[in-house]
């Protein structure tokens, strides 16, 4: 990793800077795939699984014996950690539970909100370089806990034309409506769009490759509405003299495996930890099985040494997805975070433990959106709607401010609704 000592401000934002990609390439494929979707359904979506997942399908739809199958694959020890992922994320995210609101503003003037859940979801759920069941469980426990009343979840096969057994067992027991052997672009189109088999949603929520992105912005202009837009994965460690080598070396390793393009930060105000970091990445990377994935990424990654004041601002210019402060203050430095997916506190809580189980959510802003976007939540599947009354007592009180403004704008037959009122 390249070491960066006390950089100027005016540097941070140049030297803050992700690995880009060829965003361009990744919007016109995605489009090309999509017209094709949305004109040959099925038909085009079997197509391209063939093409990019060198699987032929014949049945897009999981059948029951595939689940009963799939549960027989996995281990016990799995099965049992993914049902206590399955309470801990069940949990933490029935306690974001919304109450509905009622508010009187004024005498005769009632405002209330509630939350109502959207009727159909769309999963996306990596498969392809690694198969992430745990974002099923991330994606399908609050769309259940909302109450959303079909979440349809598709995910890439492998050249079989089989999905992994964690995925299919972790989509039965969260109450996931169907799953579908299809992913990338030809997954966002047909959830987008609808075929003949898969499901038309209102939203899509999940992860991806650049082309998946490209494709969840493109359908996100006007047929479906997606969580947030995503990018390679990232996390930021601020580590001082009190930080263990070894599990700040493995915390950025954690994050490095998942591809070339994902980058890893240290933020440090001590550069005497540098060096035994650095041993133990040589040490960790060299027999981890994806360490040239891994090394890759370390190339696209650096750590910068700064005064103690600094490593705050640094952070929150970063915005990273996941941030963890291995720090003997991380709480003092916790109260001045404004701008991160999820935060990580202490010598003992690895990124790793959001991934899976704590109960967090792990689908979280990337490249920077972390200044404006929350990661997945119990919100994100619900939409706030709105009521007021008026009584008429409440029509008098404010229906000459209400004339006025409306006449004010030109809109006079919005002041009529109001005067045609008054005078009753």
């Amino acid at each position: 990793m390249e070491v960066i000592k006390y950089p100027k401000k005016a540097d941070w934002k140049q030297l803050l800077q992700r690995p880009t990609s060829d965003d361009a390439a990744a919007l016109k494929s995605a489009q090309s795939v999509l017209e094709d979707i949305k004109t040959n359904g099925d038909k085009a979506v079997k197509h391209y699984t063939a093409q990019f997942d060198k699987a032929e399908i014949d049945e897009l739809l999981v059948s029951e014996e595939e689940f009963a199958q799939a549960k027989t694959e996995i281990s016990e020890e799995l099965k049992s950690a993914i049902d206590i992922a399955i309470a801990n994320i069940t949990k933490f995210h029935a306690a974001q539970s919304f109450k509905t609101l009622t508010v009187e503003v004024s005498p005769g003037i009632t405002c209330s909100q509630k939350a109502l859940p959207i009727e159909k979801v769309g999963l996306y759920v990596p498969g392809g370089t690694a198969p992430l069941f745990s974002t099923v469980l991330m994606l399908a426990i609050p769309a259940k806990i909302a109450g959303c009343k079909e979440i349809v979840l598709c995910t890439p096969p492998d050249s079989e034309g089989k999905i992994h057994p964690a995925i299919l067992y972790s989509a039965q027991k969260t109450g996931v409506s169907k799953v579908f052997k299809t992913g990338g672009i030809q997954a966002v189109g047909a959830m987008a769009y609808g075929t003949e088999s898969i499901t038309k949603v209102n939203k899509i929520f999940g992860p991806g490759n650049q082309y998946v992105t490209a494709a969840k912005q493109i359908v996100s202009l006007k047929d479906v509405a997606i969580d947030m837009p995503a990018g390679p994965s990232e996390v930021e460690v601020i580590a001082d003299a009190t930080a263990n080598p070894e599990f700040v070396a493995a915390d950025l390793l954690s994050q490095a495996e998942h591809g070339v393009t994902s980058q890893v930060i240290l933020v440090t105000d001590d550069q005497n930890i540098i060096e035994p970091i650095q041993n133990a990445l040589d040490k960790q990377l060299s027999v981890l099985p994806r360490k040239e994935m891994a090394a890759k990424a370390i190339d696209n990654s650096r750590i910068f040494v700064v005064e103690s004041d600094d490593i705050m601002p640094i952070t929150n210019m970063y915005a990273p997805e996941h941030l963890i402060i291995s720090t003997d203050n991380y709480q003092a430095l916790s109260e001045k975070v404004e701008n991160a997916g999820s935060v990580f506190l202490g010598h003992y809580t690895p990124e790793s433990a959001g991934d899976y189980a704590s109960g967090t959510n792990h689908t979280l802003p990337t490249n920077g959106y972390a200044m404006m976007y929350s990661g997945v939540n119990l919100d994100s599947f619900t939409k706030k709607v709105t009521f007021q009354e008026l009584t008429k007592e409440g029509i008098h009180s404010i229906g000459k401010e209400i004339e006025l403004m409306a006449e004010t704008e030109e809109l006079f037959a919005h002041k009529n609704a109001v005067t045609l009122r008054m005078k009753d």
